[in-house]
């Protein structure tokens, strides 16, 4: 009787938990200041939340890891093995991934940029959005023009300049990708200022990373700080993030654009903080202000969701009605979703670099995620069309 007992406890201890912790990725405990959580205990369905990362657990997308992050505590964590290559390689290589392993964000990059510009901003480094990029680069006298001196940060911020771009998702790496040259490019700020002017500034959405790279030559010029010791001093530190890297150029500059490698729970961290209107554990690190600013829809991109100051913009049905989501993305499946009504924050990463099928595969996985709140942080009402302001 006494074995027969001891098989029904283990039996019982080893069945998934209903409505409980995620036994299906439960975070790990290891001591980067989160608080865990079980689904329910913060109002996810955990039985939704299993179902909808099965298809990445067990499927055939090269997606690394996914975290889950709600009202500010740790759900779920889901990590796998996968083919990945880091920004400078060429090779692909099988990696196994964790809580405590790096990965490229890529274009993730960006959105963590704009952040900074708006603490430079607070600060009273960068006087006004409404600034034209060209005053802060004096030494290009031949640039000048009353086309290009119409063309300000907010510009950049919302990847709306009017400068002529190529960076297509099928040209990344090549020399017919306008982006390739700022690898190399001794003053890539000129290079991006420089291009010929397409369409007036603040009229047509085009995806540039030179925009980017001028922001963090601003930057670095307004607060006499290399990027990698601002970042690291504004955002990073105050958040306990102390496992980063960002990786460089040629000429040893920070890839502005491309190159930060964080931990995929690290970079929750950036996204609670977002959610919490810029505070993280009762310190204000963005400004509340700028938090708003850059989740407001600016620009429409012509592929269904909008664009804000280096943030992406859309909506996911939750209950019949639509809830507004900002996003950060990185080529190959970098994510960092907000749904700031439901108070949840979605990350993944993934190595399918230039593979466009990786959008709808995270985006079903986000869908359904959503899905699993089985109730709303705050009032929810129906999102409207968006009013596009700049």
């Amino acid at each position: 009787m006494r074995c027969l007992f001891f098989i029904l406890v283990a039996f019982a201890l080893a069945q998934p938990a209903r409505g409980g912790a995620a036994g299906c990725a439960a975070p790990a405990s290891i001591g980067d200041g989160w608080e865990i959580a079980a689904p329910a205990e913060v109002g996810l369905d955990g039985e939704a939340l299993c179902a909808a990362l099965e298809p990445i657990r067990a499927g055939n997308a090269n997606v690394h890891a996914v975290v889950v992050v709600r009202h500010g505590r740790l759900v779920a964590e889901l990590y796998r093995a996968g083919l990945d290559r880091s920004i400078w390689s060429v090779a692909t290589s099988e990696t196994e991934f964790g809580p405590s392993v790096l990965h490229d964000l890529r274009s993730v990059s960006k959105s963590v940029v704009g952040l900074l510009v708006g603490i430079a901003l607070q600060e009273g480094k960068i006087p006004s959005v409404d600034t034209p990029a060209l005053s802060f680069f004096p030494e290009y006298p031949e640039l000048r023009s009353p086309e290009r001196e119409a063309i300000t940060l907010a510009h950049l911020l919302s990847m709306s300049s009017g400068l002529d771009w190529n960076e297509s998702l099928a040209t990344y790496g090549t020399l017919r990708n306008d982006e390739t040259r700022l690898y190399w490019d001794w003053a890539p700020a000129r290079f991006v200022l420089g291009r010929p002017i397409a369409a007036p500034p603040g009229t047509v959405f085009n995806y540039n990373g030179g925009g980017t790279a001028v922001l963090a030559d601003v930057l670095e010029r307004t607060t006499h700080q290399p990027l990698r010791e601002l970042v690291e001093r504004e955002l990073f530190a105050p958040l306990g993030i102390d496992h980063w890297e960002w990786v460089r150029d040629l000429w040893r500059r920070s890839i502005a654009f491309a190159g930060l490698r964080m931990r995929p729970r690290d970079l929750a961290k950036v996204g609670s903080m977002l959610l919490d209107h810029g505070q993280w554990q009762g310190r204000q690190i963005v400004p509340a202000e700028w938090v708003t600013e850059s989740l407001r829809p600016r620009i429409a991109t012509g592929e269904g969701i909008d664009y804000g100051y280096q943030w992406w913009v859309g909506s996911a049905e939750w209950r019949g009605r639509r809830l507004a989501w900002g996003a950060a993305f990185g080529n190959g499946g970098q994510r960092l979703f907000l749904v700031p009504d439901l108070d949840l924050a979605v990350v993944t990463t993934a190595g399918a670099y230039n593979q466009r099928e990786i959008g709808a595969t995270l985006a079903s996985l986000f869908q359904a995620i959503v899905a699993a709140a089985t109730d709303p942080s705050t009032p929810v009402t129906p999102s409207a069309t968006p009013t596009y302001e700049r």
